[in-house]
């Protein structure tokens, strides 16, 4: 799947988020890499969520805060779907997954919900 092909599948992916939801999204940008980092513990990572969830943002967050980084991998991405077909779900799990986190919700919860 070419780099054009993969980010059209995160804007789907973005696009799904409820409109009621998205809203609330604050100061996040998203981002396509092909590599997870080198320091990352886990090299078949699929997505990243770096940043101060909303849950923990105080007055002390807004005073020139960067963004928060969502990261999409899209090698491993490629690497862990067996078809095609199956990239544009994975990237949408992925992107809903990472948005959760910015809410605050954590990876057991996201588990429980099936979105892990």
């Amino acid at each position: 799947m070419s780099r054009e092909a993969f980010e059209e599948a995160v804007a789907d992916g973005l696009d799904l988020i409820p409109e009621e939801l998205a809203r609330h999204i604050s100061n996040v940008v998203v981002l396509v890499e092909d590599e997870p980092p080198p320091e990352a513990e886990d090299v078949d990572l699929l997505g990243l969520y770096e940043g101060t969830p909303l849950t923990e943002r105080g007055e002390w967050w807004a005073a020139g805060s960067l963004p928060d980084r969502i990261t999409i991998f899209r090698n491993p991405t490629l690497r862990f779907c067996e078809h095609i077909d199956q990239v544009a779900e994975e990237v949408a799990v992925t992107v809903v997954h990472e948005i959760a986190h910015h809410f605050g919700i954590d990876d057991e919860r996201l588990h429980q919900l099936g979105w892990g």
